[in-house]
């Protein structure tokens, strides 16, 4: 769809593994001013690749919508996708990670060193375990690599966006095929819902 210069829409520009909730909260809201586009969610396993993906769809839409945010964090980017923003004078999620903004960024600060030994997993990662975890490591194939990778973690933590027992299902099934203890918190949608409702 493309729409006119002037228009009053404001783009999101999101990693793909965000889709589902922000389409969700754009929903629940009524916020038919907002649009979204999506860089592919794979990429949360390429970070070297997204300052360059934002950069290019940010001037691919740039005359076509009245503001752009940026629904990423840092997402080890080692600050080359703040610096793209700064340059293009576009805004985006504070914080290192999306772990750190579902829950918040000062309650996820303050689990401090008492989390070093933590694996963190979302909604969209519990959905897409074997997808984005499993077969990117290798570990279906060679299962015997999971000390390798996992051998320091000591418990993998559900961050659950939402309460769906089938979500925690999977989540507690990923703890166990990793050797981990299971955790699981409820953010809810923390400060993304934040950031996208002071979108205007």
């Amino acid at each position: 769809m493309t729409l006119p210069p002037n228009t009053d829409q404001v783009l999101v520009i999101a990693c793909g593994a965000l889709a589902h909730e922000i389409t969700t909260l754009i929903n629940l809201n009524n916020w038919h001013h907002i649009s979204l586009t999506c860089l592919p969610a794979i990429w949360h396993n390429h970070p070297e690749k997204i300052a360059n993906g934002v950069e290019e769809l940010a001037i691919k839409h740039g005359n076509q919508y009245k503001n752009i945010f940026i629904a990423y964090a840092d997402c080890g980017t080692g600050g080359a996708l703040s610096k793209t923003c700064e340059r293009l004078g576009l805004s985006m999620v504070q914080g290192p990670h999306c772990y750190s903004f579902f829950e918040g960024h000062d309650t996820f600060a303050a689990h401090g060193e008492d989390e070093i030994g933590a694996f963190y997993l979302t909604d969209f990662l519990a959905r897409q375990f074997e997808a984005f975890v499993v077969k990117p490591l290798g570990l279906d194939r060679h299962p015997q690599l999971r000390n390798m990778y996992f051998g320091n973690y000591e418990k993998l933590v559900f961050l659950a966006q939402t309460n769906d027992a089938k979500l925690d299902e999977k989540a507690r099934a990923a703890a166990m095929q990793l050797g981990l203890k299971f955790e699981r918190r409820f953010t809810g949608y923390g400060d993304l819902a934040t950031e996208l409702a002071a979108l205007r």
